[in-house]
């Protein structure tokens, strides 16, 4: 090793043990958001019904959701079909699971219908999803959220068992293909520009660990039996990646460089959220109700710096090199924190701080969207939106208990 190369080494881990230190979760001057009017239930509600009609609208003929007709003079890399066809899989999937968590399909014969023709295009098509070629693994998100699609699939009244059967059957299947397709860092990355191995050398991704490890809770509470050496070694590489103020590196490639600007609270804002869920629920006593509050409050104060990224067509172009498409990915794990929030006030207020951000950008359409994406990004924007508003429904209040 040069002297160069030691000294540089020996400042990254330096720095990183700076970093690193005691879990807390917190920081000196956290910033706490402006209050803002309760949301009405009825505004709420019609946002959602937007939402709703628009995914119905836009469902293609076959049952899928997106497609790859809409190009732009900057595309993500996507070798053919093979990144398509997870794509497809992928947002057909979180539409499906947008309007089971909605409620429509209980009350809108429209969107009951659409949902039945999205699940007959997924069991045919989502068997057939595999790795686009060495570099491009876009199929682990595919996979991830099969998973809860088929979660929440489970839980429609009126499937009979030979049914449900099936459906956990499937999502057998694709717990098996993320084992096939982890990374030898354990966890998942969706690119491996390592050495395309038949086990994949891609860096460990923290928010495609988290996602999976929300998609693998989801499974368990149907029933489904999940690996525990892989959720243990997802759970491990998000650990890795995590700072004492429970921000967390984009992938494991940069856990050394903390302080790169993607890396700092700004940059993780939308990965804190889906990693804080994610360790809660599989058991790290380190996620306290402190840490959840922290998050949700940094996240609202400080939603520029996500703001700003949204709709932009370069990746990571944005201050802290944030891209369009950390954004309402950001915003649906922040909503399923505030569901582990046991204050009950506070959640109420970071439910109506998380609804006005989102109903304020809801198209004209009834859609949402956060960065150009073929003619996939209004779908999974608008699921995205719908799960996250759905979480920002109050709960009934609990009647008093007579004396």
């Amino acid at each position: 090793m040069t002297r160069a190369l030691f000294l540089r080494s020996t400042v990254s881990l330096f720095a990183f043990a700076l970093a690193a230190g005691p879990l807390s979760g917190e920081e000196k001057d956290t910033p706490r958001p402006k209050p803002v009017p309760p949301v009405a239930a009825a505004e709420l509600e019609a946002a959602i019904d937007r939402g709703v009609g628009f995914l119905v609208e836009r469902q293609n003929p076959d049952g899928s959701w997106g497609s790859a007709r809409n190009t732009k003079g900057l595309n993500i890399y996507a070798p053919v079909p093979g990144a398509h066809n997870a794509f497809r899989c992928a947002v057909t999937a979180m539409a499906i699971n947008g309007l089971i968590a909605t409620g429509a399909i209980g009350e809108n014969p429209a969107a009951l219908k659409a949902v039945e023709r999205g699940e007959t295009w997924l069991f045919a098509n989502l068997p057939r999803v595999r790795r686009a070629e060495g570099a491009a693994i876009y199929n682990v998100w595919t996979h991830i959220y099969a998973i809860q699609a088929l979660a929440a699939m489970h839980g429609r009244a009126g499937l009979d068992e030979p049914r449900r059967e099936q459906i956990r059957d499937l999502i057998t299947d694709q717990i098996g293909m993320l084992e096939r397709y982890e990374s030898v860092d354990g966890g998942w990355g969706y690119y491996d520009f390592r050495f395309q191995t038949k086990k994949p050398s891609s860096s460990s991704i923290s928010f495609v660990n988290a996602a999976g490890l929300v998609a693998f809770h989801d499974a368990r509470r149907i029933g489904v039996a999940i690996p525990e050496k892989l959720a243990q070694r997802a759970l491990a590489a998000i650990q890795r990646q995590r700072k004492n103020d429970n921000t967390y590196a984009y992938g494991e490639y940069l856990a050394m460089r903390p302080m790169y600007p993607i890396n700092r609270a700004g940059g993780s804002l939308g990965r804190s959220q889906a990693c804080n869920i994610a360790l809660l629920y599989w058991g790290d006593e380190t996620i306290t109700q402190k840490v959840l509050d922290t998050w949700l409050d940094r996240l609202i104060a400080r939603n520029l710096w996500l703001d700003i990224g949204r709709k932009r067509p370069v990746p990571h172009e944005s201050w802290f090199a944030v891209a369009g498409y950390f954004y309402y990915f950001g915003h649906y794990y922040a909503a399923r924190c505030i569901g582990e929030v046991e204050d009950v006030p506070r959640a109420n207020e970071h439910r109506d701080q998380l609804a006005t951000i989102v109903m304020g950008h809801q198209e004209k359409d009834g859609s949402w969207w956060d960065f150009p994406f073929y003619d996939y990004h209004q779908q999974y924007g608008t699921a995205f939106a719908l799960m996250t508003l759905e979480k920002c429904r109050k709960p009934a209040p609990t009647p008093a208990r007579k004396p």
